[in-house]
């Protein structure tokens, strides 16, 4: 699939995520213990595991949404080491849980976000478009699948240097699948690293290393 002539050109940054020794529970509930990984630009951590081994937790505490309560994640993008602000600035974040407001517009919705996250505005609607989501249709209108592509424009939006991807391709058609991994290789080709959490049956591109939950020694291969 070519690419959008609408998207400005990128100037490619060295990329780097690592964590180790991550640590969390809810209550009496351990759900991560002693995790590691690391992901460079242009490359896929892939994160796989039973359900409830703390994939998605794992992506929150990336994603700067739930504190980690060991461990140390660091997140490095150019030269410079980010901070917890920085981190949550610099990434693109994809889940089931992602909503939206429904009586608003799907270009009302990214245009919002764009302005929240201090991104251009007009990258919205050719991105909109690339995916195949109906701008002023609301997004309460919207079917499952076509929700699903509006999750993956509003993590691209700002152009992140990190992607965190839980269940990417929920919902979606063949079609849907083949679109959105298009899109995740370009990312990947401009430098981006990502995380992609339950990879099943994807043909993820540039997987560089994978994490199973599911081992008991919650360390990366």
């Amino acid at each position: 699939m070519p690419r959008n002539a609408a998207e400005p050109p990128s100037t490619r940054q060295a990329v780097d995520l690592r964590f180790h020794g991550l640590g969390r529970s809810f209550g009496r509930l351990r759900v991560l213990h002693q995790v590691e990984g690391q992901v460079a630009g242009g490359q896929v951590l892939a994160v796989t595991g039973r359900n409830g081994a703390g994939k998605s937790t794992l992506l929150r505490c990336l994603a700067g949404l739930v504190r980690p309560q060991a461990g140390e994640i660091v997140c490095t993008v150019g030269n410079g080491r980010l901070d917890a602000g920085g981190r949550r600035r610099a990434v693109g974040y994809l889940a089931p849980e992602l909503g939206f407001y429904g009586e608003l517009t799907a270009l009302e919705n990214l245009e919002l976000l764009a302005r929240l996250r201090g991104a251009e505005a007009a990258a919205a609607r050719p991105l909109l478009e690339r995916l195949g989501v109906p701008p002023r249709r609301a997004e309460s209108a919207l079917s499952s699948g076509l929700r699903q592509r509006l999750r993956w424009a509003a993590a691209l939006l700002h152009r992140p240097p990190i992607l965190l991807l839980d269940e990417p391709v929920a919902n979606l058609d063949a079609q849907g699948r083949r679109d959105v991994m298009a899109l995740l290789a370009e990312t990947l080709d401009r430098g981006a690293a990502a995380v992609v959490a339950n990879p099943e049956a994807l043909d993820l591109p540039r997987v560089a290393s994978s994490l199973d939950l599911g081992s008991s020694a919650g360390t990366s291969t």
